[in-house]
């Protein structure tokens, strides 16, 4: 559905769009309804290069959650990082810039997002493609900035720019890495999204075209998972599920399970350390997150190794005993745990339905193991 071209969309101005070390610009999207569209973009550059190979730097590309738009923030975030960064609008608008409403503009795609009622619909008319497509022709984009690293460009989304990214990594090879924040696949098992609440057609019709367990399969760079354990989208087991599609195909992957981690924008989705390091790793060499190595479990013992090349400070088992009430609503508690150099174990309180691993680095990194389900409760 999706072609790769290297060619740069065309760019034009955005009169009335300005921030302070960035620059806003609409690019060619792809044809609506018959008639051409334009994707709206900050586009920014670090304001001193932060060399990453031969005097160029790495850049990522940036996608907006629900409710959300194309954020100059977010940019000068990852600028400040010694990243050049695009983020772009996915649903045909312009952005909030200080009073200025968000409105959806005369060349503007169709609107977002997931819009589930228009899945029997063309593909290429949907939001879905667009949204994709909006995303790979801004990493053609950025790739053809003067400076920029080709080789060392990620991708980031947040919620529903995270299944997005589900989806654009599984198309784009060119991507050095990805990282989703809460996003996943399997929305049809999805508390908080509504695709449950479709009927069946549509559901099924938008499952097959859109949901990112149809694309993951075929993502190779390094994966980051960030995600809380009460999200109210993005529940624990369809998150690992998701996971667990790269494990023949991708390279490195890594966790991170937060406990109650809070979702949104801004400081929740854009700032946690995790997420710069694991870039920063792949293109400036920084020491990497620590990786789950091995898992097992015995009986109600449960046990991780971590590959890692910075000390690991502590360990904590996180787990939930509450059964039959939605995930988001359940109870997680968390307890420190026996670290033996890069191995955590503990054993399982009786009665727990729920429970992983977590291992923090001495830089306040917190990184996780799979997580271990108990259809009763331990006994």
């Amino acid at each position: 559905m999706w072609k790769i071209d290297n060619t740069p969309p065309r760019t034009y101005e955005a009169p009335g769009f300005s921030e302070p070390g960035v620059t806003g610009l609409f690019y060619d999207g792809p044809s609506w309804q018959g008639k051409p569209t334009r994707v709206f973009a900050w586009l920014g550059m670090p304001a001193q290069s932060t060399q990453a190979s031969g005097g160029k730097v790495p850049g990522i590309v940036l996608v907006h959650g629900g409710g959300g738009s194309a954020f100059s923030r977010w940019v000068r975030l990852w600028n400040e990082r010694g990243f050049a960064a695009i983020a772009m609008d996915t649903c045909g608008h312009t952005p909030d810039s200080g009073s200025r409403r968000r409105d959806h503009h005369a060349l503007g795609g169709p609107p977002g997002w997931g819009v589930y009622e228009k899945s029997l619909e063309a593909p290429m008319e949907q939001w879905g493609y667009h949204a994709v497509e909006a995303i790979l022709r801004g990493h053609s984009l950025l790739r053809a900035q003067p400076g920029v690293d080709e080789k060392c460009i990620g991708l980031t989304g947040i919620s529903w720019g995270g299944v997005l990214t589900g989806i654009a990594a599984g198309h784009d090879p060119r991507f050095a890495f990805a990282m989703s924040v809460y996003g996943c696949g399997f929305l049809d098992r999805s508390p908080g999204l509504g695709l449950d609440k479709t009927d069946k057609p549509h559901a099924e019709k938008w499952m097959e075209l859109w949901d990112p367990s149809r694309h993951l399969k075929d993502a190779k760079m390094p994966f980051f998972w960030i995600n809380g354990t009460n999200d109210f989208a993005f529940t624990p087991e369809i998150w690992q599920e998701s996971h667990r599609l790269l494990r023949a195909r991708s390279g490195k992957k890594t966790l991170s399970f937060k406990l109650r981690m809070p979702h949104g924008h801004g400081a929740a989705g854009e700032s946690p350390e995790e997420l710069r390091l694991f870039a920063a790793s792949h293109c400036f060499g920084e020491p990497p997150l620590a990786r789950l190595k091995k898992q097992e479990r015995q009986g109600r013992m449960i046990r991780a190794e971590f590959d890692t090349k910075v000390p690991l400070k502590t360990a904590e088992l996180l787990f939930t005993k509450d059964d039959g009430i939605p995930w988001p609503q359940r109870n997680w508690q968390a307890q420190p745990v026996l670290l033996s150099g890069n191995l955590a174990s503990s054993a399982i309180p009786l009665g727990t339905v729920a429970c992983y691993l977590n291992v923090t680095d001495t830089r306040g990194c917190v990184v996780s193991s799979e997580i271990e389900f108990f259809e009763h409760g331990t006994r």
